[in-house]
């Protein structure tokens, strides 16, 4: 399948509330650009820690036994997400351990029809806020996805680190990957169809200003196989790229200028200060479009999993 490149004011971010965008605000589309030659790191390999310029400042391959508690933060919460979702987080759902078929050490993510304080699922996500986070820079993860048909929300993505004085959206959100959107439900598309998001500003006659673009990729990103998510975020653009270890000069799927620096709602405003990082496996919601456990067919088999062979942040 070519890739067929579809820009959208799509209303998601992971696991926050959205409302309907109006228009007002929006960053307009820029072209994809080749980027510059990269020579990244083979997949859990821990090198030299340079690459194009950047030098590895932080990175965790998840080879131990358990996850390291001065690096993360395990949520444990059944709020929602403010999406609508239908998981109880739980700490005994991010566990770290061996991707069985190929052995790597992974983060594991896994979620499960469980009944679980009112909800009928349960699954894990985990933060590196207030530990780790970061102004500009590379960061990029491998990531094994489960298939999402029908209702499971894997994310990679970002958060302000100044959530707690500057509420959502004002912290700024930068959503490197999202699978199991409602459109790929809709298309039979789910394997392929994923995105990228950025969400800012603050609420204004019932709006704020985001700019999401979603793909289908030219093969299966469900194929129980990793794949290399690639944010490069500088002083004057964010943009992500899918699986740069195995195409050097992919182009990006998603870019947005952060230059302009006029009005309240100025993107330059949100995008310059530290953020932190995010992985979830959301089960159904407002992303998906199923707010039923019998709409949820993806657990029907059994639990499925995430796995993360590695995090990695670069800066220059």
């Amino acid at each position: 399948m070519n890739p067929v490149l579809v820009i959208v004011a799509l209303l998601m971010a992971a696991c926050l509330p959205l409302n309907p965008h109006n228009g007002q605000g929006t960053i307009s589309d820029d072209n994809p650009v080749t980027p510059t030659p990269e020579n990244p790191s083979t997949p859990n390999e821990e090198g030299s820690g340079e690459t194009d310029g950047y030098k590895l400042v932080w990175a965790d391959y998840f080879n131990g036994e358990s996850l390291s508690a001065d690096d993360w933060n395990i949520e444990v919460n059944g709020n929602g997400g403010g999406n609508n979702e239908l998981q109880y987080y739980r700490a005994e759902n991010v566990t770290v351990g061996k991707e069985p078929s190929t052995g790597a050490g992974c983060l594991i993510l896994t979620a499960k029809t469980e009944k679980y304080s009112g909800k009928s699922f349960t699954s894990g996500r985990l933060n590196t806020k207030n530990r780790h986070f970061f102004t500009h820079g590379k960061i990029e993860s491998s990531i094994m996805m489960p298939s999402t048909a029908n209702g499971l929300w894997p994310a990679f993505w970002l958060l302000g680190n100044d959530i707690d004085t500057n509420n959502w959206p004002k912290c700024g959100e930068i959503d490197i990957v999202e699978m199991g959107n409602s459109a790929g439900i809709k298309n039979g598309t789910q394997a392929t169809y994923f995105n990228g998001a950025c969400h800012w500003g603050f609420y204004k006659n019932g709006a704020y200003p985001n700019y999401a673009r979603s793909l289908n990729a030219p093969y299966s990103l469900q194929d129980g196989q990793f794949h290399l998510f690639t944010l490069i975020w500088d002083e004057e653009s964010i943009t992500m790229y899918l699986d740069l270890d195995k195409n050097p000069s992919a182009e990006p799927y998603y870019k947005m200028n952060i230059v302009d620096n006029d009005g309240d709602w100025a993107v330059a405003k949100y995008f310059h200060h530290d953020f932190f990082i995010v992985y979830d496996l959301a089960v159904g919601g407002n992303f998906p479009g199923i707010h039923n456990a019998s709409g949820i067919t993806a657990l029907a088999d059994g639990p499925a999993s995430m796995y993360i062979d590695f995090v990695k942040v670069y800066q220059k």
